[in-house]
């Protein structure tokens, strides 16, 4: 059966599950999982967990994301995207130099407000519910961590391409609306693409069409692990480790390792402490040595 790390470039429209539902189809494995959803009108990398591969997806959830984003000043909707019903527009008298001289006070870490229209719950709710039925709730700030904001042109009337580096559970529609509110004229985002999720970039990213064609590779499982250092087993410790038991290591340093069994086959993340190995994951199926 198909397993592996499957990189989509996402087109317009579909959302994610959408995604993961045509690809059991295309590839007839039920096993399928996404890390990083991806709201419809948003193109570009979502990275897809396929069959074993599925295991390893709530580590990819956790990475840095960068997004190419356009922003338009001048407009502010319910959903703060120009998907949403525009609820105050303004005249736009704001320069590019002014624009770049804001964009530091939105990096480093801060305090994020969701947006209504987001999957997070208050109560029990999920937020896009409540608004859909015309209520609005206090949401408690979310601290998140914006590493870079580069002004990269202006693409049409108050209307500019950011590229945005950003952490987790950063919603890049409220970056722009309240840029936005920083400049006084009020804005929202016209477009987002994101260019790379969980160390994979859109240069790996396929169209459902090409994978429809053949025309795709699943990446192997510890691709995305590729930032720990590798760990070779000799027999008796892959033994233990296909058991689920620790692995006596002695000489290694405290931290996380790719555990790999004689014949190359990745095995497991495991988390190395006191002379020992423990897994945080294994990714071994049945088969290997007795």
């Amino acid at each position: 059966m198909p397993t592996g790390i499957l990189i989509i470039d996402k087109e317009k429209t579909w959302t994610s599950m959408d995604v993961c539902a045509k690809l059991r189809g295309l590839l007839r494995e039920r096993r399928i999982g996404h890390a990083g959803t991806l709201d419809p009108m948003a193109t570009g990398v979502l990275p897809v967990f396929v069959g074993r591969a599925t295991r390893a997806a709530e580590f990819a959830e956790k990475g840095d994301k960068e997004y190419i984003a356009t922003l338009l000043l001048g407009r502010e909707t319910n959903t703060q995207d120009t998907t949403g019903e525009t609820v105050g527009e303004r005249p736009v008298h704001v320069t590019e130099a002014q624009l770049r001289a804001v964009l530091p006070q939105f990096t480093g870490e801060l305090q994020q407000i969701p947006p209504m229209y987001s999957a997070i719950k208050v109560n029990g709710k999920r937020l896009y519910a409540l608004a859909r039925a015309g209520r609005e709730v206090e949401r408690p700030a979310r601290q998140i961590t914006v590493r870079q904001i580069d002004l990269l042109e202006r693409v049409g009337e108050g209307e500019y391409t950011l590229r945005i580096l950003c952490s987790k559970g950063t919603y890049v529609r409220t970056l722009c609306h309240d840029i936005g509110q920083a400049l006084g004229c009020g804005g929202c985002m016209s477009g987002l693409r994101r260019t790379m999720a969980a160390g994979f970039t859109i240069g790996q990213a396929v169209t459902l069409r090409q994978v429809q064609q053949g025309d795709y590779t699943l990446l192997p499982i510890d691709t995305l692990f590729a930032q720990y250092p590798a760990c070779s087993l000799n027999p008796a410790q892959e033994r233990r480790c296909r058991a689920g038991a620790a692995v006596e290591a002695p000489g290694l340093s405290e931290g996380l390792y790719r555990l790999y069994g004689a014949d190359g086959a990745f095995l497991s993340l495991s988390q190395w402490e006191a002379g020992v190995l423990r897994a945080r994951k294994n990714f071994f199926g049945g088969e290997g040595p007795s």
